[in-house]
């Protein structure tokens, strides 16, 4: 049979076939697009640069008392942003405490995050027996109140910041552990890992090939969300005294000890709660972006 070269396409006659970018390149660039996201993004690099750098950026002692020079007023002369009850500079205590702020707010919801990823993954592809024995533990510490549970974790293992993050840890497992045990069991029925059930591969290759692609998108955007919860209550606790002890710097320290102060210095004693604020509301509204842009769109 003869063919024809004629009706052949020249190279340079091709029209290059257009392909559909990822999903995550998707994410990226709604991300991208949005200014309150690049917003708030800014700000918790910021943070986070504040808490890296912030050792070398401080102008004075963070931990310099003065009994002459306490409670200083907001734009005294080598006090920018006043002094504290005990005449330590507000701003280089705020840049400083910036560090185990962060610290104690990220470090138990990474932790949580793993634990409870793995421990929910591994009941919701389980199912059955396995299942309702690890939700109804689960169950058990979620059923208590975080702040009551995170109180009476740190009362029973002292104070420290060692203690207060393995209380926060613990408050925050089971939490993400439901929602992974969700996201998992909605995911075990789809066509896909029957597929790959039938062609022989084991439990642990589809979940690593298969379940763990679908569902940590979920739960990390869960997450992310959990930050600004996390860094109230481990403010609260070393409000408390439960957490980071004294002279160290940390917003929800410096609130308990400037509490006296509200009378004399409000504005002074208000810039801990507000930097917490600010921190918190800038996690919690990048969990409601990041869900929106990772949100499954026609």
């Amino acid at each position: 049979m003869n063919m024809s070269l004629t009706n052949i396409p020249s190279p340079a006659q091709m029209v290059p076939i257009e392909t559909s970018p990822g999903y995550w390149t998707s994410v990226g660039r709604r991300l991208a697009r949005d200014k309150v996201a690049l917003l708030v993004g800014g700000i918790i690099l910021a943070l986070v640069l504040l808490a890296l750098l912030g050792q070398y950026l401080t102008l004075g002692d963070p931990y310099g008392t003065s009994m002459f020079k306490r409670l200083r007023p907001i734009g005294t002369e080598g006090f920018p942003l006043g002094s504290d009850e005990l005449g330590r500079d507000m701003l280089s205590r705020l840049m400083l405490g910036a560090r185990l702020s962060l610290f104690m707010g990220i470090t138990p919801v990474i932790l949580a995050f793993f634990i409870g990823s793995a421990v929910g993954i591994f009941a919701g592809y389980a199912g059955g027996l396995a299942n309702a024995l690890i939700m109804r533990t689960v169950d058990i510490f979620y059923a208590f109140p975080s702040v009551l549970l995170a109180i009476a974790l740190s009362g029973a293992l002292g104070a420290g910041i060692d203690n207060a993050l393995l209380s926060l840890t613990l408050v925050f497992v089971p939490q993400i552990a439901r929602v992974a045990e969700s996201v998992t069991t909605q995911v075990r029925s789809r066509d896909y890992i029957e597929a790959a059930r039938a062609s022989g591969a084991s439990a642990f290759t589809i979940i690593r090939t298969q379940v763990l692609g679908n569902v940590l998108g979920p739960i990390f955007v869960f997450a992310t969300g959990l930050i600004s919860v996390c860094m109230i209550l481990a403010s609260g606790l070393s409000f408390l005294g439960l957490g980071v002890r004294p002279p160290e710097p940390e917003w929800g320290l410096m609130l308990n000890t400037l509490r006296t102060a509200i009378y004399t210095q409000p504005w002074v004693a208000a810039l801990p709660g507000l930097m917490i604020f600010m921190t918190s509301i800038s996690f919690n509204i990048l969990a409601d972006r990041l869900r929106a842009a990772m949100a499954i769109r026609s």
